[in-house]
């Protein structure tokens, strides 16, 4: 019993995770899972679906107030309007960098392997394209007209405008919004605790969820785009490993195995989930609790990221470009390749927080390198595996980026980074109530009362 105690959380949802594999696929090759059956209705799309989905809103759930009241706190703390703009500027060339990249590299790989010659590939899917915002309205979108319908809407580009505003604010009234900066601080700290408190369960949610990803999935079809597939895997797998943290040692010299070790937990919560908004709450506090990033820097750059940083989102439309440009023996040439490069980049600042925003920016590089729009169509019925890996992929582009700009600024705790117990929670100490403080709760209240009566 003690031993199990000592299980820090982070190898509870790895192994959430990998029983979740095995009965997924259980379910799926020994044909439980049709559609009708016991288990297709009351386990799968019943248990699983309802454990997996309280879950994600529980993670949601906190990722406007943990931003808000985490922004506040990092604008005041950094107490410099120029260093805010400094961290913002790296922040943002270093997500546009790494996406060029990212993009540039899955072009050349699906290239060699020249995935999709040669196929006749049928299916019944379809797909419409649809229209995103022109970037014009997005700038202009980026101010809120009502904050609280921002709020409301969990559009994170307004939000991290207004709770940086009002941060700014508040450096310029000084000494009077002390009582308001305690009290930011204050909730701040209240947010977090409530991520342990929703991380404790965490291995049940993530053996939920991908226990129904996999059960639904047609291996068959997995079969039959082996060839998109496995270019796309392996490579999203070399951005990962090789891209970003070349990246990571030549900006910052810090160490990319100890990073890859600390950032397990985040890439299973965005694999499960396959949202890197829901996964937020998530990479604050492995970027801060883990890694040794100050609040001031994370709670711009992690919440930025997560709406604007697409790497894995990026190399599925490069690798998906390639596999569709030779199905339909369509010869892009080096300006279409280029064309798509950049239409990715600047696409992933005009699409952000559009819902589905994956295939919308598909459709418009489509759209502009002359490919049919249907041919998305061909590549929907394993879409939903990719976006998994690829959202894990995204915020592991999230924290790289952060751990570079903290380190740059000087706001970066090493000691911390490359302490490998720093930060690790079991379940216990996820939601443990200590007494005393139970206690100095109840007095304090009561003695408000008190003074009421």
């Amino acid at each position: 019993m003690s031993k199990e105690k000592k299980m820090s959380l982070t190898v509870k949802v790895l192994l959430g995770m990998a029983l979740g594999i095995i009965t997924g696929l259980i379910i799926n090759l020994a044909g439980l899972n049709e559609p009708g059956s016991f288990i297709n209705v009351y386990i799968v799309n019943g248990l699983f679906h309802v454990v997996g989905k309280m879950f994600v809103n529980a993670l949601k759930m906190l990722v406007v107030p943990l931003v808000f009241f985490s922004l506040i706190c990092g604008v005041c703390g950094i107490g410099n309007i120029k260093m805010l703009g400094r961290v913002g500027g790296k922040a943002f060339a270093l997500y546009m960098l790494t996406t060029a990249v990212a993009i540039a590299t899955a072009i050349a790989i699906a290239a060699f392997f020249n995935i999709g010659h040669g196929m006749n590939q049928v299916t019944d899917a379809t797909f419409a394209g649809k229209e995103s915002p022109p970037l014009t309205q997005v700038l202009i979108d980026i101010i809120p007209n009502n904050p609280i319908a921002a709020m409301a809407d969990g559009n994170m580009l307004q939000i991290i405008f207004f709770a940086i505003l009002v941060g700014i604010s508040m450096l310029m009234v000084g000494r009077k919004a002390k009582g308001f900066i305690a009290g930011a601080e204050v909730a701040n700290e209240i947010m977090m605790k409530m991520v342990n408190i929703i991380m404790a369960v965490a291995p049940y949610a993530v053996f939920a969820l991908i226990a129904k990803a996999v059960a639904n999935l047609g291996l068959g079809l997995l079969t039959s785009l082996a060839g998109y597939v496995g270019v796309l895997v392996g490579s999203l797998m070399f951005h990962l490993f090789i891209t970003l943290m070349v990246v990571l040692w030549v900006f910052s010299r810090l160490s990319p195995k100890m990073f890859l070790k600390k950032i397990r937990n985040v890439q299973v919560f965005a694999f499960s989930t396959a949202s890197s908004n829901a996964t937020i709450p998530v990479t604050m506090r492995t970027v801060t609790d883990r890694m040794g990033v100050d609040n001031s820097v994370a709670s711009f750059t992690v919440p930025f990221g997560a709406t604007i940083n697409m790497d894995g989102t990026a190399i599925m439309q490069g690798v998906a470009t390639v596999f569709i440009a030779n199905v339909y023996n369509v010869d892009l040439g080096i300006t279409g390749y280029l064309t798509v490069i950049l239409m990715s980049v600047l696409a992933s600042i005009g699409t952000a927080g559009v819902p589905g925003v994956g295939l919308i920016m598909l459709s418009m590089v489509f759209t502009q390198v002359g490919l049919p729009v249907e041919g998305i169509g061909l590549v929907l019925g394993v879409d939903r595996l990719m976006d998994m890996i690829r959202t894990a992929v995204n915020v592991s582009g999230d924290a790289t980026v952060s751990c570079i700009v903290a380190k740059s600024e000087k706001k970066l705790d090493v000691d911390v980074y490359y302490d490998p117990d720093a930060g690790v929670l079991t379940t216990d100490e996820a939601i443990k109530l200590d007494e005393n403080v139970e206690r100095e709760v109840a007095e304090l209240v009561k003695q408000v009362k008190s003074k009421e009566d």
